[in-house]
């Protein structure tokens, strides 16, 4: 059997020798087959990776939201003949926050050696950044997207954040990341700590900590930028 190696991309559309470590740059020429998010994304990565003009030659196969189990499983046979195989998720870290996760756990089900390589987590980068609590942190991923359902929520995650003093981190689909910011305001008391990270590692990035009531005067139109929302109450 071969092995699956985990492979870290770009958070965003800039040069992957910016975020991704060399020897991971240098080890991609030595895969042939690559399971992927989205093939159009990693063709593009890969291309700008130092493989253009190799892309012909690589086996792609997608595992994404849409990805069934029957064909999760029939992906095991890739590791035949001793076949080491990448996998590769959109953006950030493959299997956090990530479909991937399930192939990671059918390599551990089989006994497939699993191989993390190091590059850039939103997550980790945003935590850092915030100034809040990083010694006990929760990621939340996705929470409701209907008002009333996700009000209830983030009050509950306020409340825990509150008892335990502990991190609690959002992600939200680009195009709600105003209506999430405007619910978190809307809830959560004066004093909690929200930070906005967006466009994490691109020369835009944004990534403020600030006070319920201090957001509530300064206000904050995100966008469609990918974006991380952490709070501490």
């Amino acid at each position: 059997m071969g092995k699956l190696y985990l492979i870290p991309s770009p958070l965003g559309d800039n040069d992957p020798a910016e975020v991704i470590p060399g020897p991971v740059l240098e080890s991609l020429s030595g895969f042939k087959t690559f399971i992927v998010e989205e093939v159009r994304t990693a063709r593009r990565y890969l291309s700008k990776a130092g493989l253009k003009g190799k892309i012909g030659e690589l086996q792609f196969f997608e595992l994404n939201e849409h990805t069934d189990h029957a064909t999760i499983e029939g992906y095991l046979k890739l590791f035949d003949g001793d076949n080491d195989v990448a996998l590769i998720s959109e953006a950030g870290l493959p299997a956090v926050a990530d479909p991937g996760a399930q192939l990671v756990a059918l390599a551990h089900r089989h006994g497939i050696e699993v191989v993390p390589a190091v590059g850039p987590s939103s997550l980790m980068l945003a935590l850092m950044a915030s100034g809040l609590n990083g010694q006990s942190f929760a990621f939340c991923g996705y929470i409701p997207a209907k008002t009333d359902e996700r009000r209830s929520k983030l009050r509950t995650l306020e409340k825990v954040s509150g008892q335990l003093k502990q991190t609690q981190i959002l992600i939200e689909t680009p195009y709600r990341n105003d209506s999430l910011f405007a619910d978190i305001l809307a809830v959560c008391g004066a004093s909690t700590k929200v930070c906005v990270a967006a466009n994490i590692t691109m020369p835009d990035a944004y990534i403020k900590t600030k006070k319920v009531s201090e957001w509530k005067k300064e206000g904050l139109v995100i966008g469609k930028r990918p974006c991380v929302f952490l709070l501490l109450a």
